[in-house]
């Protein structure tokens, strides 16, 4: 592993509204708001969040987003996830958007039953969620009820920072503190957790270290910490899991 200048890192933590172009405008505002942190993660499909009604309408304005993001987006790292449509169907794909580019893509493999997902969305497939890097850092990433799956954990085993976009439901708002936290100590890595805070979500954004410890605050709109590598490798030092 490579150890890198420590990062600072942002979880957003917002409600979606109706109107997508104000989810938009917020992201943006928030961007320039925190144009020194490194990393920024978004709550999953915050922009217009899961609305079935108008998917052909929302895929479009996602793209459309994401062109606009490309431009604005230099040095930081923002990650985002959105709903697209494709020639076999529509699907929910994590985004890294870098340097003007978008250098990393991965579908939600695991779709949310309770949540009629998999009655719209076309699953993407899970050996495709994999470690993927960026200036030397190793990262990976779960979308929401991805969380669950210890199979998963598995996969990604290794890698020094884990990015959970989630829309997560206040009924299981245990479930997520409870799985990211474990996610954290399980793989000796960071976990920064970026869930919306509308009213039937679970809030519960989070930057978790290798030690478990962590930072949320349920009444931000942005989660603020730092990746330290030191602590990956303190961590992975002091209990040897091979």
């Amino acid at each position: 592993m490579i150890f890198r200048e420590n990062i600072e890192v942002v979880s957003l933590q917002l409600p979606t509204k109706k109107k997508y172009k104000k989810n938009l405008d917020r992201l943006l505002e928030l961007l320039e708001i925190n144009k020194d942190k490194k990393l920024i993660v978004t709550p999953e499909v915050f922009l217009t969040g899961y609305d079935y009604d108008n998917i052909s309408i929302a895929s479009k304005f996602s793209a459309k987003a994401i062109k606009i993001l490309k431009k604005l987006v230099d040095n930081q790292i923002l990650v985002i996830t959105v709903i697209l449509e494709t020639k076999t169907g529509f699907i929910n794909q994590a985004v890294v958007i870098h340097k003007h580019k978008v250098i990393y893509r991965q579908n939600k493999a695991k779709l949310f039953k309770l949540g009629d997902e998999h009655l719209f969305l076309k699953a993407g497939d899970t050996e495709n969620i994999k470690p993927f890097e960026i200036d030397g850092v190793s990262y990976a990433i779960l979308i929401c009820f991805e969380l669950r799956f210890k199979d998963l954990w598995k996969q990604i085993e290794g890698v020094d920072v884990i990015l959970i976009p989630a829309r997560w439901g206040l009924p299981r708002k245990s479930h997520l503190e409870i799985l990211s936290n474990s996610l954290a100590v399980m793989n000796q890595a960071f976990i920064v957790v970026s869930n919306s805070s509308d009213k039937d979500m679970a809030s519960s954004s989070a930057i978790i270290s290798p030690f478990g410890e962590q930072i949320r605050d349920d009444s931000k709109v942005s989660i603020d910490g730092v990746i330290d590598f030191k602590e990956i490798k303190k961590m992975r030092r002091y209990i040897v899991l091979d």
